[in-house]
């Protein structure tokens, strides 16, 4: 192709990433593709996730096989981005990293957005040590599994990326600024950018803002106008800690409703199980279904003979049946709405190590009010945005409490963000190694993306 021509092409740019899937990555990946396709030409190479998860051997043939089919599409590209979530790619180590392997070697140029980092950390001794004076055997059994597992993926994958890189372009983006650091001081890979998770533009968060109405969701929709509402969101999983957010709503006045948005995640879906266990105890900490009689086989208190058994076994008296809300699992825009609904969006989180959460940047960029638990992951994120979340102790729903009853920030006014949409397609192209032409303002450099 002659130069002039070649100057004037659009870069072509793959996505290797779960795209068609009621998950985080591929929320995200969709926004990634909105905010690049002004720019370049944008493929998504969707993983079928019933094929890379299952353990049968034929179908973890077959996967290898889709593997292999979306590795030799990859090399009519200029450059390919892997969204890595190990998961997504299969059940053992030793699948997710040939699988992995597969499709780097492949890429003309490689970049790999990491949404969980890997520390490759020794054995957790301390946590071993506090499960085995519990008794919990079986998962003292499984931390250590976790451990190893982690340990194997982590050197495993940065190795074969630091080999790569003396071949072609690699760069890696991670999610904050430790992670950054980790990536280039420890596993000793050169090109490593750092941008919070980014998914609403500002006219678009304006836009839906100033549509959405609370009669947009029928299960609140006839809520008196007085209500105030506290929103949490995402998956339903142990270490999201909303039984903190339950718990502190006792300490609220009775206009405050605490509204649940999101599901138990399909992968999490056990057969034949009657109740997910973290929604049983969500359920719980509301005292919903629960009547006095079940408060006292709790607390081992005897019934003493006589008694009016008709009030035992009325409702609790103290439930909070009528103010906590299950709204189910939405789609990108529903959730987004939703956020937009809320007095506050509360993120309760305990510290797992988690990198980064895409539910707490969508209500930064709706304009929602946050209020965040002190982990690691949203301290980091908070340094992106300085001043814009309100922070409480992990597991401390007095405090929550009140947090939620003082006046914060004010919900509904939208801000302008330093790092947005534009600066994170911005990193994409670098990243990629498409030309400054095609960015979108002022370039973002390397060293700047290292700083």
């Amino acid at each position: 192709m002659p130069a002039e021509r070649q100057a004037d092409r659009r870069p072509r740019i793959a996505i290797v990433s779960t795209y068609d899937e009621l998950c985080g990555i591929a929320g995200y990946t969709r926004a990634i593709e909105k905010q690049l396709a002004p720019y370049v030409d944008l493929q998504i190479f969707d993983l079928d996730q019933y094929l890379l998860k299952s353990t049968h051997r034929r179908v973890r043939r077959l996967a290898d096989q889709h593997i292999l089919e979306i590795a030799r599409a990859l090399r009519g590209y200029d450059s390919v981005n892997i969204q890595l979530e190990h998961g997504t790619l299969g059940h053992t180590s030793r699948d997710i990293i040939r699988r992995f392997r597969i499709l780097a070697n492949a890429a003309p140029a490689l970049s790999v957005t990491m949404h969980t980092v890997l520390t490759g950390d020794d054995l957790p001794y301390e946590l071993m040590g506090r499960l085995l004076r519990k008794g919990r055997i079986i998962a003292m059994f499984e931390a250590i599994g976790a451990s190893l597992k982690s340990r194997v993926l982590s050197y495993g994958i940065h190795g074969l990326l630091r080999r790569l890189q003396s071949r072609k372009r690699v760069s890696v983006i991670v999610h904050a600024k430790r992670d950054m650091r980790m990536m280039r001081d420890i596993f000793r890979l050169n090109n490593v950018f750092h941008h919070p998770l980014s998914f609403i533009a500002h006219a678009e968060a304006w836009g839906l803002r100033q549509r959405t109405r609370r009669n947009d969701f029928s299960l609140i929709e006839t809520l008196p106008a007085d209500v105030k509402l506290v929103g949490t969101f995402g998956f339903l999983s142990s270490y999201k800690g909303f039984e903190t957010a339950i718990r502190a709503l006792n300490f609220l006045p009775d206009n405050y409703h605490l509204l649940i948005f999101g599901g138990v995640h399909p992968q999490g879906i056990k057969r034949e199980q009657a109740i997910d266990p973290y929604i049983a105890k969500l359920l719980q900490a509301a005292r919903i279904g629960q009547t006095p009689l079940d408060h006292l086989r709790e607390s081992g208190l005897a019934l003493s003979p006589g008694g009016d058994v008709t009030r035992l076994i009325a409702e609790h008296p103290e439930t909070l049946r009528a103010r906590v809300h299950f709204m189910g699992a939405l789609s990108d825009s529903e959730f987004a709405a939703a956020m937009a609904l809320c007095d506050a969006a509360v993120f309760p989180y305990i510290e797992v190590g988690q990198s980064s959460s895409g539910p707490i940047s969508i209500a930064l960029e709706m304009g929602t009010r946050v209020i965040a638990s002190r982990t690691a992951a949203f301290r980091a994120y908070a340094r992106y945005h300085p001043e814009l979340i309100e922070f409480f102790d992990i597991g401390n729903y007095a405090e929550l409490a009140g947090r939620i009853a003082a006046r914060g920030r004010a919900s509904g006014r939208i801000p302008e963000l330093v790092y947005n949409t534009e600066t994170n397609a911005r990193l994409y192209l670098e990243a990629n190694g498409c030309a400054a032409a095609h960015a979108p303002g002022q370039e973002v450099t390397l060293q700047e993306a290292a700083e």
